[in-house]
């Protein structure tokens, strides 16, 4: 987290986020897969730690670290290999943050539940952050719910309205005002308001795409002449005993 100054010279807290460059990586629909949803790829990583199921489904694109599906409504203008980065977001939207939060481990009741603790004195002795009574005197038994100490935290939480205060289209960074679940790094999902829109591939992608195309291409065609080769040389390696036992056959007429 930092802060932002605003123009009224107020100080506001912020939490600054990497989002995207994200790339769609499948369109689903109802008719094949029996509903809508778009799943998108973000961050790649080592082709080394991807299998060949994977890099089937990654075919012609990236190697992604991080895959997620969307449900939607509709899919029409979604289409694979499209990318779409911040430039989607506008200053002032109100947005809707999903992540895994912070893992504390086993925590007591003090800080899992808020309680209170036991006074500090009359007879309270190692007793200040313990629970208390926790059965009924009747059911003799621990009732299920029954706020006790245990693990805390790695939950999915989802924080609303939250507002965007700044953009950075250059560094693909969101300023979102307050905090936002989990730690430094992690993943988390935003979502708002709105129809995304699809950034065009710059020119020198495009070229290297083409170079590489000219590449394989290239390859093709020098594997394809060497085939050729190879068929030549088969043929006239059997043409030769042929043409050898006709010399030997004229010697014998000739004597």
């Amino acid at each position: 987290m930092t802060q932002k100054f605003q123009e009224d010279g107020r100080v506001v807290p912020v939490t600054v986020v990497e989002a995207g460059p994200c790339t769609v990586v499948q369109v689903k629909n109802k008719e094949k897969d029996g509903y809508n949803a778009v799943q998108i790829g973000y961050a790649t990583k080592n082709k080394a730690g991807i299998n060949k199921p994977m890099a089937g489904h990654l075919k012609k694109l990236d190697n992604f670290r991080y895959l997620k599906e969307f449900k939607l409504e509709k899919t029409d203008n979604f289409e694979r290999a499209k990318v779409f980065d911040v430039t989607s977001f506008a200053v002032g939207d109100n947005l809707k943050v999903t992540a895994t939060s912070k893992g504390k481990g086993f925590q007591g009741v003090v800080k899992r539940h808020s309680f209170g603790g036991s006074p500090a004195t009359h007879g309270h002795k190692d007793q200040h952050r313990m629970p208390g009574s926790i059965g009924a005197t009747d059911a003799a038994r621990v009732f299920k719910g029954t706020r006790m100490g245990g693990r805390m935290g790695t939950d999915t939480v989802t924080v609303k309205n939250l507002k965007l205060i700044e953009i950075d289209a250059d560094q693909n960074l969101l300023y979102i005002k307050g905090a936002i679940p989990g730690h430094r790094n992690s993943l988390v999902t935003i979502l708002a308001d709105g129809d995304l829109t699809f950034i065009e591939k710059k020119k020198e992608e495009v070229k290297a795409e083409v170079n590489v195309n000219k590449e394989e291409k290239a390859t093709d065609t020098k594997e394809e002449l060497k085939k050729e080769e190879k068929v030549e040389e088969k043929s006239v390696k059997e043409e030769k005993p042929v043409a050898t036992e006709k010399k030997e056959e004229a010697k014998k007429e000739e004597k």
